[in-house]
């Protein structure tokens, strides 16, 4: 709620559609700020924006978009993005859940795998990649409470435990045809698309979770006394940190950069690849470190 109200849930969505108006950058900024303290916080907000309502904006039409953005940008309910399924792994175009056409609509059996948001007191729905044809993958957003849909207990994990993450499963589970995504056989390059701007929010973590490392050390070097005098006025630990911050500092850049590019509507996939992949590695240094 106290998101809601600050309109941290949707940043880079219109101000007609009950967001903030806001853009890429300052969402990385926000994302990384919430990850610096609490990074279950962070990726509630992170897939909920990035993977839950970004598709509907993305590749909603004006009904779509009116129907079901509102809600989900002034925070009021949650949404989930359903790709992964089980023995998948991280193989994105591995879908096996079905969606069989039916009179005025759609079939869908099948299940997901660790699915992020997909069953708070708030969910509103979960957009979920099926296949509609032999090859042919479409997306369909499936509303919480749809019969045949059963969303198992929250998983238990090692972290992020106050991230709500489930298994979903779907038996003949009957959604209208305009619950379809975009265009029917596009849901392969819809997702495509999604993950590269959720790569941006997943880097933005990471810088969060480096940064909040780097603070809790640095605030204990000064505060930590051996042989006289604090630790910070050792070389070794001075050494260590502006290693630290520099790298920090250097990650931050890189995750800007493609937020930025999004921005300004030119390719950004390769910038944001980049960001991921540095700052993952960088975040286990830093802790490391720290």
């Amino acid at each position: 709620e106290e998101m809601a109200a600050l309109g941290l849930m949707g940043i880079p969505f219109p101000e007609a559609l009950g967001g903030a108006g806001g853009d890429t950058l300052a969402y990385a900024i926000a994302v990384e700020e919430l990850a610096r303290i609490d990074s279950s916080v962070a990726i509630t907000l992170a897939a909920h924006t990035s993977l839950g309502t970004m598709p509907l904006y993305l590749f909603g039409d004006d009904e779509q978009k009116q129907r079901w953005i509102p809600p989900l940008a002034r925070g009021e309910r949650l949404a989930a993005f359903g790709l992964t399924e089980p023995e998948a792994g991280s193989d994105a175009g591995a879908t096996r859940t079905t969606a069989t056409p039916i009179d005025g609509g759609w079939s869908i059996n099948g299940a997901k795998a660790f699915i992020t948001n997909s069953g708070t007191d708030i969910t509103q729905c979960v957009t979920i990649t099926a296949l509609t044809a032999e090859g042919e993958v479409s997306n369909l957003v499936v509303e919480n409470g749809t019969p045949g849909y059963e969303i198992s207990a929250p998983l238990h994990k090692m972290g992020w435990k106050a991230s709500d993450t489930r298994a979903l499963s779907f038996t003949d589970c009957a959604v209208p045809d305009e619950n379809l995504l975009g265009v029917r056989g596009q849901g392969f390059h819809q997702f495509l698309q999604i993950l590269d701007g959720g790569r941006i929010s997943v880097a933005a973590m990471s810088v969060g979770l480096a940064q909040g490392a780097y603070d809790l050390a640095y605030a204990y070097a000064r505060e930590r006394r051996q042989f006289g005098k604090p630790i910070s006025a050792f070389q070794a630990i001075q050494f260590k940190l502006a290693d630290m911050a520099t790298e920090i500092e250097a990650a931050r850049g890189l995750v800007w950069k493609a937020a930025w590019l999004k921005d300004q509507g030119r390719p950004f996939d390769l910038a944001a690849a980049m960001a991921k992949l540095y700052t993952g590695e960088l975040s286990n240094r830093v802790v490391n470190a720290a």
